[in-house]
C-alpha cells in the first residue's frame, strides 16, 4: 500500500571533515560570555592573548602562542581580512550580534576543499556569520537589540533574514553604536578619568545565499565606518591625548562551493576598499594629519578530488593585489602582486588521519616613486596527523608539524622613517611542533550530555623577526631580520554540559594556558633569555552558565599572570602586575504569545573593581554595567 505524505525540510548544520577539529564558541556558550565584540570573547580560548589599548574604541588585536599577532590570519565568512599596511586585524570592530561561532586553529584549517592562504598563516581565527534558518512555514526572521549601560553606551541592532525563494535566502545586519567612553580609574595614588576613548561606530552588511542542487553560493557586501578617540598611555602629568581616527572599511566577497561527484571545486573574490584619516594634534611631540587609503583585490580557486573513501588530493590557487595611498609627504605609493599555490593530500584510515601539504607564495611590488624591493618566495610545509586507539574510549591523539611565514608588510618596507635597510627584509618563519590529545562525550547519560577535555603540548620558534632598531637620529629607524624566539607550552581546556534536573542545565568552559616564550637572538645581549614583551607565563579563563526555566545566569573570570612590557625584564621598569576580571550576569526569556520572546539581560563586569593594564599604562575600566533587550 502507498501512502502520500506531504514534503517537508530537514533544516541543519553540515559538518565538515577536519584532521583537526578547531576550538570553537557558539550558539548559547557565545552569548553567555559577557562580550561585547569578538576581542573580548577571544580571550576565552587557552594560549590566546588579546592586546587591548584601552577605552571603548581603542585598538584590539589577537596573539596565539606568543607566536606575534602579524602571524595570525583572521577569516570572516571564509575570506581572510586583510590590511597590507601594517598587518593587523582590529578584532574590536567586530560585533557579536551578528557572529555564529568563532572557531580557532593552531597551525592550519585541514578541510579538503580550501584557499591556499588558509594554509599560510601560523594560526587562524574564523568568524562565521548567522545563516538564516526558517522554522516551518516562516519566511522571515526578525531580531531587534538594544544594550544600553556604564560609559554612556548606546548599542542598537537589526537583523533580518527573509526567504525570498526556495533556493535563495537573504539576510541583512544594521547595527549603531555610540560610547562617550569615560570612566574613572586609579594612577599614582589619584583617582582619574579616562577621556578621549568616545566611539561612533555604524556597520551594515547584506549576504545572499542560495543553494544548488549540487553545492551553495553566497554574495556578501559590508561597510564599517567609525570615528573615535585614541586615549593613549597615561605617564606622570601625562593623563590625556587628543588624537582621533576615521576609518571606513568597505568590501564585497562571494564565493561558490559545487560538488560533482568524486571532484569538488571553491571559488572566492573579493575587492576590498579601507579609509582611515588619523590626526595627532600635538605639536610639541609631532604633529600629524595624514590619511591612508588601502585597495585590495582578491581571487581564489580551489578543486579537489576523492579518489576513494580514504584517499583524497586537493590543489589551491590564490591571487591578491594590494596598492596603499597617502597623502603623506615623501610617500612611495606601494603595490603588491601575490600569488599562493597549495597541495594537499588526506589519508583517512579508520584508527589514523593524516593531512599533508605545502603551500608557496611569490610577491613582486613596484612603487610609483622610487625603487621596489626585489621580488620575494616563500614555502610553507606541513604535516598533520590524528590517531584514535580504542573504539570504546572516545580519545584522539592529535600532532601537527608545520612551518609558517609572513612577508614584510608595507610599513616595514616603505614607512617614512624606516627606510634604512627596508630592501634587504626577508620573510619572518614560524616554525612549530604540537603533541595534543583530546576527549570527546557527546549525549552520554542523563547528567553528562556533552564532555571535551583536550591538552596540548608545544614548541614554537621563531625566527627572522622583523623589528625596528634606532639609529643615530631617533627619527630614523631601520627595520631588520634579527629576532630569534624559541616558544614551549601547554595548553588544557574543559567544556561541559550537564542536566542536574529535567529544567535545570550547567554548561562550564575553562582553559589554562602555560608559556614561556624567551628571546635567544644574541647570546651577548642582556636581553638573552629573557622573557618576550606580554607573554604571561600563566592564564586562565573560567565561565559557568546556569539555564533553569526562562533564567539564565552566567559567571565568568579571567586571569593573565605577570608579564613584562619591556626585553630587558627589568623589574622596576618594566614589570606588569596580574590582572584577573570577575564578570556575572542574569538574565530571563519572556514568552509573549505570537510576538515572540524577549530575553532581557543585566551584565555587571569586573565586580570587584580591579584596577589593571592589558597593556602597560592603558588602564581598563573598572566596575561596568550593562543592560540589553533582545527580541
Amino acid at each position: 500500500q502507498t501512502y502520500n505524505i506531504e514534503e517537508f525540510e530537514i533544516v541543519g548544520k553540515k559538518n565538515i571533515s577536519e584532521i583537526i577539529p578547531p576550538r570553537r564558541l557558539s550558539g548559547i556558550t557565545l552569548q553567555n560570555l559577557n562580550s561585547q565584540s569578538v576581542a573580548d570573547a577571544v580571550r576565552y580560548f587557552s594560549g590566546v592573548q588579546v592586546k587591548d589599548y584601552g577605552g571603548i574604541g581603542g585598538l584590539k588585536t589577537i596573539n596565539i602562542r606568543s607566536m606575534g599577532t602579524q602571524q595570525m590570519g583572521v577569516f570572516y565568512d571564509g575570506i581572510q581580512m586583510g590590511n597590507a599596511q601594517n598587518g593587523q586585524v582590529d578584532l574590536g570592530r567586530f560585533s557579536l550580534d551578528n557572529i555564529e561561532s568563532i572557531s580557532i586553529y593552531n597551525g592550519q584549517k585541514s578541510s579538503l576543499l580550501q584557499s591556499a592562504k588558509d594554509y599560510g598563516s601560523a594560526g587562524t581565527i574564523y568568524l562565521n556569520t548567522r545563516r538564516p534558518v526558517f522554522a516551518e512555514d516562516k519566511t522571515f526572521n526578525i531580531n531587534a537589540r538594544l544594550k544600553t549601560g556604564s560609559f554612556g553606551l548606546v548599542n542598537p541592532s537589526l537583523l533580518w533574514q527573509q526567504k525570498l525563494t526556495s533556493n535563495i535566502n537573504l539576510s541583512t545586519s544594521v547595527e549603531y553604536m555610540y560610547a562617550n567612553g569615560r570612566y574613572p580609574f586609579t594612577r599614582y595614588d589619584t583617582t582619574l578619568v579616562r577621556t578621549n576613548s568616545d566611539i561612533r561606530a555604524l556597520r551594515t552588511e547584506a549576504t545572499l545565499y542560495g543553494y544548488t542542487p549540487r553545492g551553495e553560493w553566497k554574495a556578501q557586501i559590508y561597510n564599517y565606518n567609525s570615528e573615535r578617540g585614541l586615549p593613549g598611555y597615561i605617564a606622570r602629568n601625562l593623563f590625556e591625548h587628543h588624537d582621533r581616527q576615521w576609518d571606513n572599511n568597505f568590501f564585497v566577497q562571494s564565493s561558490i562551493r559545487q560538488a560533482f561527484g568524486k571532484y569538488s571545486f571553491l571559488v572566492n573574490a573579493k575587492y576590498a576598499n579601507d579609509y582611515l584619516h588619523y590626526i595627532q594634534p600635538d605639536s610639541i611631540t609631532m604633529y600629524i594629519n595624514n590619511i591612508y587609503r588601502q585597495q585590495e583585490l582578491y581571487l581564489s580557486a580551489a578543486q579537489g578530488y576523492t579518489v576513494n573513501k580514504i584517499l583524497d588530493f586537493s590543489l589551491s590557487v590564490d591571487y591578491q593585489y594590494n596598492f596603499l595611498a597617502s597623502d603623506m609627504l615623501g610617500f612611495v605609493y606601494p603595490s603588491r602582486h601575490s600569488l599562493f599555490a597549495a597541495v594537499s593530500g588526506n589519508l583517512r584510515l579508520k584508527r589514523f588521519k593524516i593531512q599533508s601539504a605545502f603551500m608557496a607564495n611569490l610577491i613582486t611590488e613596484s612603487l610609483r616613486y622610487g625603487t621596489a624591493t626585489p621580488d620575494r618566495q616563500a614555502y610553507s610545509p606541513s604535516l598533520i596527523a590524528t590517531y584514535s586507539p580504542f573504539d570504546y574510549f572516545p580519545i584522539t591523539l592529535r600532532s601537527f608539524v608545520k612551518r609558517s611565514f609572513r612577508m614584510p608588510n608595507f610599513n616595514d618596507l616603505y614607512y617614512v622613517g624606516t627606510m634604512l635597510g627596508a630592501s634587504r627584509l626577508k620573510p619572518e618563519f614560524v616554525n612549530q611542533v604540537d603533541f595534543g590529545a583530546e576527549y570527546i562525550l557527546k549525549k552520554h547519560g542523563k547528567v553528562v550530555r556533552n564532555l571535551n577535555i583536550a591538552v596540548d603540548a608545544y614548541y614554537n620558534e621563531v625566527t627572522d623577526k622583523i623589528v625596528a632598531v634606532p639609529t643615530s637620529s631617533s627619527f630614523r629607524w631601520t627595520m631588520t631580520n634579527i629576532g630569534f624566539v624559541k616558544i614551549a607550552g601547554v595548553d588544557v581546556s574543559f567544556d561541559g554540559e550537564f542536566r542536574l534536573a529535567k529544567k535545570l542545565y550547567i554548561n562550564a568552559l575553562a582553559n589554562y594556558s602555560y608559556q614561556n616564550a624567551r628571546d635567544f637572538t644574541d647570546s651577548e645581549s642582556t636581553v638573552y633569555k629573557k622573557f618576550i614583551p606580554y607573554a604571561p607565563l600563566h592564564s586562565f579563563t573560567i565561565a559557568f552558565n546556569i539555564n533553569y526555566n526562562a533564567f539564565r545566569f552566567n559567571y565568568c573570570v579571567i586571569y593573565t599572570g605577570e608579564r613584562y612590557n619591556g626585553a630587558a625584564n627589568r623589574p622596576d621598569i618594566d614589570y606588569v602586575e596580574p590582572w584577573y576580571t570577575h564578570d556575572i550576569s542574569l538574565g530571563y526569556n519572556f514568552v509573549l504569545g505570537r510576538l515572540g520572546k524577549l530575553y532581557v539581560n543585566a551584565d555587571v563586569n569586573n565586580i570587584f573593581n580591579q584596577q589593571y593594564d592589558v597593556v602597560l599604562n592603558y588602564p581598563m575600566p573598572g566596575t561596568n554595567f550593562k543592560i540589553s533587550a533582545s527580541w
